[in-house]
């Protein structure tokens, strides 16, 4: 794809050629993100961060890559205050936010609520979650993570084993991570999850097309034997009609360090989009694996940054002048 000035919408854009660019930019900001240098490539720009569903690591990540890279960046964090609430259009919104923009990100609870607003849009757009439907960047973040912890055992994302656990039907991020494992080769998947919350129709089918080896259960244990990597999720219950309903399957898909030990392989990465749910009612990935050195969940978010601070400068076309402006930080700092 031609990255300067497009809008992300979906994973369908990329091919393989594409995502290894992402990841070899996101490899040359390495030294920026662990603040051992500094950057002005983006020094004057503005970014809109749009936020009409509840975020903590998206939102902050998104702007704090931003801001790493010499940017600005303006906030919106709910959709009562915003001219939204007073029936503006989708439209209109995007025209005016535009203006004011070099670039932005939007987070709508509804599917396809984002690409709607891209088009009205005069600058590039990156979709940061829509309702059910996608989560690219943290699909890329994911895939980075995959392979950074693949290769560090000797493997590859080819041949790769992955289990997703959870709930598969209204998890934007495992719709997107499918569709981004789907463009390698010899994948295979274990899909874990309760009867009613299994993959949607419309993502196996597309799976099954790209010759992934598929295999669906709603035994945990024997989900989870024999992967190079576990995918654990919470229950969506945002995306319910009925929170009663939500809670029948809390709990349902909890994954902790006895479970682990018994049926994993010794090296199965542990990873999660978070927020994990660690209520007492919920809790499908316990605090127990939080000083497992398999547990990958904090280098997902360290990930994060780098492919969001990637895209950024890939679309507003400076990835090539990163180190014209770098110099050294003058604070302490001890990240890498």
């Amino acid at each position: 794809m031609e990255f300067l000035g497009s809008n992300i919408i979906s994973i369908n854009q990329f091919e393989k050629d594409d995502i290894e660019s992402i990841f070899k930019t996101a490899d040359s900001l390495i030294p920026f993100a662990n603040r051992s240098k500094l950057t002005k490539v983006l020094d004057g720009a503005i970014l809109s961060n749009m936020f009409f569903e509840p975020s903590t690591r998206t939102r902050i990540s998104f702007g704090s890559a931003f801001n790493i890279l010499g940017g600005s960046v303006r906030e919106t964090t709910e959709m009562g205050s915003t001219s939204l609430k007073k029936g503006e259009s989708l439209y209109d919104t995007s025209r005016v936010l535009s203006g004011y923009s070099d670039i932005i990100v939007m987070r709508h609870p509804i599917a396809g609520s984002v690409e709607e607003f891209a088009e009205a849009s005069r600058v590039p757009v990156i979709n940061a979650g829509d309702g059910d439907n996608e989560h690219p960047s943290q699909a890329l973040l994911d895939l980075y993570t995959i392979k950074k912890e693949l290769e560090s055992r000797g493997k590859t994302i080819e041949n790769a084993r992955v289990a997703l656990i959870g709930d598969l039907k209204y998890g934007r991020a495992v719709h997107s991570l499918c569709k981004i494992l789907s463009l390698y080769n010899n994948i295979s998947l274990n899909l874990v999850s309760p009867e009613k919350l299994k993959l949607p129709s419309s993502s196996i089918k597309e799976l099954k097309v790209s010759s992934v080896a598929l295999k669906e259960t709603d035994n945990i244990q024997e989900g989870i034997s024999d992967v190079d990597i576990l995918y654990v999720t919470r229950i969506q219950e945002e995306r319910f009609n009925d929170a009663e309903e939500a809670k029948k399957y809390k709990g349902l898909m909890s994954l902790n360090e006895e479970i682990y030990t018994k049926n994993c392989e010794p090296n199965t990465v542990i990873m999660h989009p978070l927020p994990r749910d660690s209520r007492n009612d919920a809790n499908e990935l316990d605090s127990d694996l939080n000083q497992n050195p398999n547990l990958a969940i904090y280098r997902q978010t360290d990930n994060g940054l780098l492919i969001r601070m990637s895209l950024f400068t890939l679309i507003l076309g400076v990835s090539d002048q990163i180190n014209d402006s770098a110099s050294d930080v003058n604070w302490y700092s001890n990240k890498s």
